[in-house]
């Protein structure tokens, strides 16, 4: 989602005639768009705060800091870090057009700015933003923003705010403009897709998630390029058999389903107020193979949760070796004031947090890789996307599974871009080696 958000400031400024700098150092104006997840996210942006402080006392620089730590911390942003021109919130993006017109016209409201921006050759100014941006052949679009589930542990609603769905006709807008741009490869994102809820102002209709879906199957039968489309994140007590449906019945919509579980454990599923047990969760997961056999499905898991017990970890081992997961983010729990998680007794020592990360990490990538030996020798479909990082006379894609590839030499630099289907002969830690097998027809034809 902070990619999305940080790709829509860079097109606000590229259409305002700013130029993205290299780097810092010949920046005009620095954006740091935060997160607040977990106090890592913040500690990383304070320690950024921090450097380009002192690049400010060198030379003339404007600081702008975006996204939830800004709408959490929006007050002490202002005391705590003085070098700080700009706090905007996630209720406040609609101040940006005004922000940058003052940065132009050396003015800022109430506050005049001591240094004049410089205009670069090209007439505009240039900015310099930390967040990665999508790859020249994937994007992101989001559906929808904000969150009603108030997790324990989750800050998400807090600084997003409750859910709102985007109007269907700007998302099927952002799939046309994307598609004339070149990209491939779409992910749709929510903090939960499917509470997706839109009601048309003409037909009175409501439009949910899997209607969305079978409307953006429909829209892309009129389009080129666009070939795959994912989805994330889903929570699992909202996944309904009319989306598995979808997905099975679609072919533009890639079997690769991300679905957070959390825990294995119905007491800490409670204490999370998760609202799914365990049990619901196997069988979610079994309607999602039997519809759709060749899906792989990846996860989260939160271990070291307030009063979690050994017994608690044994049952989400248990459930990890039980799915069979192709992947997982991984993680321990990380305190986040304001949550209710943050008032509960026993919490876990950091010691035995680890250490019970460690067992899941270990158990996942043993079973990941089990799965991915199995399917050498398959041949799916791929998007190549660059040359290799480490072989330029090599090419580097990924699976709608997810799985990287990389091709052997020499490369055929006009097939970046394309869809291709492939045959993975060979395992490296956890990217395949893999031929081309043939060029899809749809993109032989584009060619």
């Amino acid at each position: 989602m902070n990619h999305a958000e940080s790709s829509a400031v860079k097109n606000l400024l590229r259409s305002r005639q700013w130029q993205e700098a290299s780097s810092a150092d010949s920046a005009d104006l620095v954006i740091i768009n935060t997160c607040s997840v977990r106090i890592t996210a913040e500690t990383r942006v304070v320690g950024r705060i921090a450097h380009f402080t002192a690049c400010k006392r060198e030379r003339d620089l404007t600081i702008l800091v975006m996204g939830c730590m800004a709408e959490r911390l929006h007050e002490e942003f202002k005391t705590r870090f003085p070098a700080v021109d700009y706090v905007v919130g996630m209720f406040e993006r609609s101040r940006f057009e005004a922000i940058f017109s003052a940065i132009e016209s050396r003015y800022s409201k109430g506050d005049p700015l001591d240094y004049i921006p410089s205009p670069d050759a090209a007439g505009g100014y240039r900015f310099f933003s930390n967040s990665l941006e999508e790859g020249a052949f994937q994007a992101y679009i989001p559906i929808m923003n904000g969150c009603n589930n108030f997790c324990s542990y989750c800050i998400v609603p807090y600084v997003r705010g409750r859910e709102v769905s985007r109007d269907i006709t700007s998302i099927l807008s952002d799939l046309d403009n994307l598609a004339a741009r070149g990209v491939r490869e779409v992910t749709l994102l929510g903090q939960n897709v499917n509470s997706y809820r839109w009601q048309d102002s003409l037909t009175g209709a409501m439009i949910d998630f899997p209607a969305l879906l079978e409307r953006i199957a429909r829209h892309l039968d009129n389009t080129s390029g666009i070939k795959w489309v994912r989805f994330m994140s889903s929570h699992p007590k909202d996944l309904s058999d009319d989306v598995i449906a979808v997905i099975a019945r679609e072919r533009v919509f890639c079997r690769y389903i991300h679905l957070p579980v959390q825990s294995g454990s119905n007491r800490i599923l409670g204490e999370m107020n998760r609202r799914y047990t365990r049990e619901h969760y196997l069988s979610l997961v079994d309607r999602i193979r039997t519809a759709i056999p060749e899906v792989t499905i990846s996860t989260d898991i939160l271990v070291g949760f307030p009063g979690e017990t050994e017994e608690d970890q044994q049952q989400t081992l248990n459930l990890v070796e039980t799915v069979g997961y192709d992947a997982a983010f991984m993680y321990h729990y990380n305190p986040r004031e304001g949550t209710k998680a943050f008032d509960m007794p026993n919490w876990i020592s950091e010691p035995v947090k680890k250490a019970r990360l460690d067992q899941v990490i270990r158990l996942q990538h043993s079973l990941a890789a089990q799965r991915m030996r199995s399917r050498v020798g398959s041949e799916p479909i791929a998007l190549i996307e660059s040359t290799s990082r480490n072989n330029p006379d090599e090419l580097f894609g990924h699976t709608e599974f997810g799985d990287m590839v990389v091709f052997a030499s020499p490369a055929d630099h006009a097939l970046i871009g394309r869809f291709v289907r492939v045959q993975l002969t060979l395992l490296r830690g956890r990217t395949f080696r893999a031929k081309i097998v043939e060029i899809e027809p749809e993109v032989a034809e584009r060619r």
